[in-house]
């Protein structure tokens, strides 16, 4: 079957996989979201099953082309210094999508430099559809790939299922439709389209985040991310490293970016060589949020002539 479009990433002040554009400001901390009682999953609904069997193909699909790479990159995607720098500047300081009357419409701009300046913390929300082995499953691999961030970016970052700032669900296809009021309680700040944008998900979006800061400062302070229950296991992985990762500020996905997964192409499904750099670079003390292009960019060459060791 042919590749589905992938929109995958709602970043409020960022991207839908980009949607973008609009940076809202950050009230008191919402009362931790409970977990349900683990019981046994209910039975999968017809809705759920179909989803289910469509991303096993979509899978399959990608991985027929050669796609969903897990190397991080080889011989065959060498990048330079002055690429390094252009694929961070075109993935964390422009967004793919702006406002326009409310709503988000395609359309590539120059926006600023945003990333946390607070803790993160992760909490890790399931959906009862998804049974336990496959919940401990993807709680031990963000869990380890939260920690592994945290080393990359030398930014706190922990998991915390009491008082999260970034939320992550996990949720079958009815789940996620009824998700609006616990999106509310999360991102007040957040209008009625924006909801809908992960009620009403379409199947061409496998996986979003919204990451939210405060005024017009850059600094994120709440993230909230959904994952579809039904995917396979390289495409849930690839949706989880995607997610977090764009949720800390690498809001854009770039043709040119390569090796890397913010580029549309689905090459490359987990972290790559280059985005471990560009994730370094973004939180680096030479830079703060609020950046504009034109003030982050020498700093940006300096760093990234650092990082691969020459100026080429």
């Amino acid at each position: 079957m042919p590749r589905a479009p992938k929109i995958r990433t709602l970043i409020a002040g960022a991207a839908l996989a980009a949607l973008a554009g609009c940076d809202m400001p950050v009230g008191a901390p919402t009362a931790p979201i409970p977990q349900a009682p683990m019981a046994a999953p209910p039975a999968e609904t017809a809705k759920s099953a179909a989803a289910r069997a469509y991303y096993a193909q979509v899978q399959q699909a990608l991985l027929s082309q050669g796609l969903l790479r897990t190397d991080g990159g080889g011989r065959d995607t060498p990048f330079t210094d002055r690429m390094l720098a252009e694929n961070f500047i075109r993935v964390a300081l422009f967004d793919e999508y702006s406002r326009e009357s409310g709503a988000f419409v395609r359309q590539e701009t120059q926006s600023r430099l945003r990333r946390w300046e607070v803790p993160v913390r992760v909490g890790l929300r399931f959906g009862a559809s998804v049974p336990p082995a496959k919940q401990a499953t993807d709680r031990a691999r963000i869990a380890s790939y939260v920690a592994r961030l945290s080393g990359l970016t030398g930014h706190p970052m922990r998991m915390d299922e009491l008082n999260p700032n970034f939320w992550v669900y996990v949720v079958s296809e009815d789940e996620r439709e009824a998700l609006g009021p616990t999106i509310r309680a999360a991102l007040p700040n957040l209008s009625p389209a924006d909801v809908a944008g992960v009620t009403a998900m379409p199947r061409s979006t496998y996986c979003l985040v919204y990451a939210l800061s405060e005024g017009n400062s850059g600094a994120y302070g709440r993230a909230f991310a959904v994952i579809r229950a039904e995917h396979p296991d390289l495409l849930r992985l690839s949706c989880i490293h995607e997610e977090i990762a764009q949720g800390l500020g690498l809001a854009n996905d770039s043709p040119r970016a390569r090796p890397s997964i913010f580029n549309d192409d689905e090459e490359f499904a987990l972290l790559t060589d280059q985005d471990e750099l560009m994730l370094r670079i973004l939180y680096s003390p030479l830079l703060r949020p609020g950046m504009g292009v034109a003030e982050a960019r020498p700093t940006v060459e300096t760093l990234a002539r650092r990082l691969t060791g020459g100026d080429t």
